[in-house]
């Protein structure tokens, strides 16, 4: 919602800068200017006969106020009703909002196929969320067939016109060397941009590509400060990251004590590096009691999560008897999953 009201304050300037020029000018101007002041009664009783004789703006207009429900109820299919014939006129901002009716299929069955169409439609005249969109079904083969060649192309073009996650996504790809030559360098430059720019997970990504000197030098104590913007952000992931830099002494004073802390709370919420950890601070007695049962609790969690460390952990407290009988069965099917 947000980007569809920036995307129509934005059209309604270049109305106004270019009205002289268009028909209805007076009768739109006051449309466009009553829909802005949010006198959406005003604006609909003004833009209506204007989209009825054809006007491609006002339809567009009296799409949105239909989807958006102001001034009139909300209705996805008059809305849909409106954006189409603005968008068989070539406006490019009804043919994306076309497409996003039928992508998440307002008023209508999903049609992917369809959301395609008009997305490319709209992409291929410059209108970035298309493009961004347009770029998202062909990475993941919805509507199209995938093609991540064609999913880099546009993600480009939208990452060029300011759309933070068209550049975090080719990010991704510059990383992964999907549809591009793996370039740590690119993918680097593309997460600092927006890391710089307060995105949460690239500056995640980033405190990553320090901390394993990928398209930079390696820099643990850069590492520790991306993690942890990236963590007051609520990522939760970066949490068992700094529990690890405290752990090991990476870039920051060794501290097991805040170690625990971090791996606790990530351990908390599902990870399984930091549910192995923590099980591994109490199987050692580091910074609190040994505990073989808290141990296990946590190793088990994690073994069963698939982390191959904490099946190696768990299948250890089956060989040793900590806190469970002891089975050498049991030790071995966890130590062959984590081969």
């Amino acid at each position: 919602v947000k980007n569809l009201l920036v995307i129509l304050l934005g059209l309604i300037s270049l109305f106004f800068a270019s009205a002289s020029h268009i028909a209805f000018a007076d009768d739109l101007q006051d449309g466009l200017s009553s829909y802005k002041a949010g006198e959406y009664n005003n604006a609909h009783k003004l833009l209506s006969p204007l989209a009825e004789e054809g006007d491609a703006l006002a339809q567009l207009f009296l799409g949105v106020m239909h989807e958006q429900g102001q001034g009139v109820p909300q209705d996805y299919r008059e809305a849909a009703k409106w954006y189409q014939l603005s968008a068989d006129q070539g406006n490019a901002s009804a043919q994306n909002l076309l497409g996003l009716i039928f992508e998440k299929g307002r008023g209508f069955p999903k049609d992917l196929i369809e959301a395609a169409k008009w997305y490319q439609l709209s992409a291929e005249q410059g209108h970035a969320l298309s493009q961004f969109f347009l770029g998202n079904m062909y990475y993941k083969g919805q509507g199209v067939l995938q093609d991540f060649i064609e999913a880099s192309k546009w993600f480009e073009l939208a990452a060029q016109q300011g759309i933070e996650a068209a550049q975090y996504n080719l990010s991704v790809m510059y990383f992964q060397g999907q549809g591009v030559l793996q370039d740590y360098k690119e993918a680097f430059k593309g997460y600092k941009i927006l890391a710089l720019q307060g995105h949460a997970k690239a500056r995640y990504n980033l405190g990553l590509m320090y901390y394993k000197g990928q398209g930079t030098q390696q820099n643990y104590r850069e590492a520790f400060k991306w993690f942890k913007l990236s963590s007051d952000q609520g990522v939760v992931v970066a949490y068992y990251n700094l529990g690890h830099l405290y752990d090991h002494g990476k870039g920051v004073t060794q501290d097991c004590m805040k170690a625990f802390d971090f791996y606790q709370i990530s351990a908390n919420q599902g990870n399984g590096l930091a549910q192995s950890n923590l099980g591994l601070l109490y199987n050692l007695g580091k910074v609190v009691p040994k505990d073989y049962e808290e141990a296990l609790k946590w190793y088990r969690l994690s073994a069963e999560q698939g982390v191959k460390e904490g099946q190696t952990n768990f299948g250890t407290m089956y060989e040793k008897g900590h806190a469970v009988e002891q089975n050498y069965t049991e030790a071995i099917k966890w130590y062959q999953l984590s081969a």
